[in-house]
């Protein structure tokens, strides 16, 4: 899995319990793994389309530093597939994961379009 983006979790992102907000962390989930899903892709003409059920772990607090991970599971001929997890830097521990995140290739009207990749011809970021 490649962990390449951090965020420090700060007040604004804390729920009432004092914990990380699930909704700001799923925001920056999407963000994430749509960029990485365009970056595979080599095209930024894709949209989130499903995801699997997101099971919370542990919670991340003011001051942690959580990481992103992102790894390719799939592809379909206009889709690519996704699996996700956040854990806090340097302890590891898990916050989130997310099996399975479907973005589509789309044209410029948001139609599905094939993208012409296959496992093997997948730009590895």
């Amino acid at each position: 899995m490649n962990f390449k983006t951090r965020k420090l979790v700060s007040p604004p992102d804390l729920n009432p319990a004092q914990t990380l907000f699930g909704g700001e962390l799923l925001k920056w989930i999407d963000e994430e793994i749509a960029i990485f899903a365009m970056c595979q892709l080599n095209t930024n003409h894709v949209v989130t389309k499903y995801m699997s059920e997101i099971n919370f772990m542990n919670p991340a607090y003011n001051g942690d530093i959580i990481e992103i991970g992102a790894e390719v599971i799939g592809l379909g001929n206009t889709s690519i597939t996704c699996k996700c997890e956040v854990r806090i830097k340097g302890t590891d521990v898990k916050v989130i994961t997310i099996e399975k995140i479907v973005f589509v290739h789309v044209d410029r009207n948001g139609r599905p379009k094939p993208h012409g990749l296959t496992m093997e011809t997948l730009e590895k970021v």
